[in-house]
């Protein structure tokens, strides 16, 4: 943890409902696809840093794949930087408030198996950090969006997830892009209650924007409490 969390932690001590965007930014998502990716992460900031209380309490990290392998966006320096598990940056995540939508390219293969991974470490140091601090928080988020097929082996961040959400962990969602993204394999990864959700004609200003409402909810409820999040409907649907 890093003198800006101690800091931040005495100047506000409310509880945290930590989110992670976890953003597939292969070479598949190149044109259309990455430039409609980065238009929703801004809808997403301007929407989220309206409301007083989400932007004190939700906390953002963001993990991309593809372009530059697993990286994660370091607060710090404001970069995205390489990570692997057992190397995260110190500074992954910021409260809503301080959130700056980077400026995503696409290139290269789809690590997805070791972005999962990442993404839980991140959510289990961040944990750590808060019991540490005595700060209360609420059952963290990873929101992952992807429109192909993983190029690494997956099937051990899929156990991961299914552990942690039937330990109450952590809430997993998974977006697939049309038409490349395999629901089927998606399917696997998330668990039947939280099925994979097929994004409508790049429609991800909507989708961040539903992100945005999902999460001023649930840091507005109570720790430990059950949220319901507005409907899909609009930007996506469960594939049949």
């Amino acid at each position: 943890m890093g003198d800006l969390d101690i800091v931040e932690f005495a100047d506000n001590p409310d509880p945290r409902c930590p989110c992670v965007l976890l953003l597939d930014t292969s070479s598949s998502m190149e044109g259309q696809p990455i430039g409609a990716l980065n238009e929703g992460l801004r809808v997403f900031q301007a929407d989220i840093q309206n409301d007083a209380l989400a932007q004190r309490r939700s906390e953002i990290a963001l993990v991309t794949f593809g372009n530059g392998g697993v990286r994660v966006l370091d607060y710090a320096s404001g970069d995205l930087v390489p990570a692997s598990r057992g190397n995260l940056p110190t500074q992954s995540f910021t409260i809503a408030r301080d959130f700056h939508a980077p400026t995503l390219t696409a290139d290269g293969y789809t690590p997805m198996g070791e972005a999962i991974h990442v993404a839980l470490d991140l959510i289990q140091s961040r944990k750590t950090e808060y019991k540490r601090n005595g700060v209360a928080y609420y059952r963290p988020w990873v929101f992952m969006v992807t429109d192909g097929l993983p190029t690494d082996s997956w099937s051990g961040g899929a156990l991961r997830v299914h552990e942690e959400v039937r330990l109450g962990g952590v809430v997993f969602f998974a977006v697939g892009v049309p038409p490349e993204a395999d629901f089927e394999l998606l399917a696997q990864i998330t668990t039947p209650e939280r099925p994979p959700v097929e994004l409508h004609a790049l429609h991800f200003s909507e989708m961040f924007a539903w992100l945005s409402q999902s999460q001023k909810r649930a840091s507005a409820g109570a720790v430990g409490g059950q949220v319901a999040l507005p409907p899909i409907s609009g930007w996506g649907s469960v594939p049949l």
